[in-house]
């Protein structure tokens, strides 16, 4: 993972690293005699105490074990699987098909009551129509998974729809208006979303509102990556190279800013509706 993808992964490796070298200053070893006992040069040593090198569940246990310390093994792996959870690139989280990718969220939707979620490139997922989630679905399926589970991974999505209908769960989707006009399925289809979309910017789900930031010149913001935000307890990014888990509360306060301020440039309700029905004249 590229080193400036996000800080919360950096700091969590840091934090781990530093109670890993905390461990050995407690048992009074220094760096060489920790090497020695584990069978290592002492630049492993340094680079793991520095967050230089991530360390394996057997480097943490062979740590451990030459401090006295085997008791703290298995909270400090559980750090360790945690810190490796904020990144998977797209060929990890996918290796066994979509459909396992599409069903791991499903428990962070369950506890889930705020939604926030911004779009520059597509619609976002909980409001895809089943003809626009197979288009996206079998495009991703064609560019990087071997396995072909489409159908299967659109049924789990539209399942996951459901939360929707839930009154104890709000909503607040942005897309650009660029994302109204990107052709990822024939015309038929991009109608059919569009048509959806146009339905939810006028209220048909109370509990959705749905806000389109219009293309226009000298617009202060650039678009940005696109991102969920889950409460205030997560925020998930989908890069180039991977999927991005973010927890830290300054990261996520940074997102919850960013999200604001395109809120506050987006339009709603019936002047949506306007760039909506332009969209949708343009492909009949």
């Amino acid at each position: 993972m590229p080193p400036s993808a996000s800080s919360s992964v950096r700091q969590a490796r840091q934090v781990l690293a530093d109670r890993l070298r905390e461990l050995a200053k407690d048992a009074g070893l220094k760096g060489k005699d920790l090497a020695a006992l584990c069978g290592w040069h002492p630049s492993k040593v340094s680079r793991i105490s520095t967050a230089k090198a991530r360390p394996s569940e057997s480097d943490i246990r062979a740590w451990c074990a030459a401090c006295g310390a085997e008791e703290q093994a298995a909270d400090l792996i559980a750090s360790l699987r945690a810190v490796e959870g904020m990144w998977l690139s797209w060929r990890r989280m996918e290796r066994a098909g979509l459909r396992g990718a599409q069903q791991s969220v499903r428990p962070l939707f369950e506890r889930t009551r705020w939604f926030r979620a911004y779009s520059s490139w597509l619609v976002p997922g909980l409001i895809q129509t089943h003809g626009y989630t197979e288009a996206v679905l079998r495009a991703v399926q064609q560019r990087r998974v071997p396995v072909d589970d489409v159908a299967d991974a659109v049924a789990v999505r539209m399942e996951r729809q459901r939360v929707l209908a839930d009154g104890r769960r709000t909503f607040a989707l942005l897309v650009e208006e660029a994302v109204l006009r990107n052709g990822y399925a024939d015309a038929d289809i991009q109608v059919e979303q569009l048509e959806r979309l146009r339905s939810l910017a006028g209220g048909a789900l109370p509990n959705v509102t749905l806000g389109v930031v219009p293309t226009r010149l000298g617009r202060a913001r650039m678009p940005v990556e696109g991102f969920w935000i889950y409460d205030t307890a997560q925020v998930n990014v989908e890069l180039v190279s991977g999927y991005l888990t973010i927890t830290q509360p300054s990261e996520i306060a940074a997102y919850a800013t960013t999200f604001a301020t395109l809120a506050d440039m987006a339009v709603y309700g019936d002047k949506a509706r306007a760039l909506l029905s332009r969209a949708r004249d343009s492909l009949v």
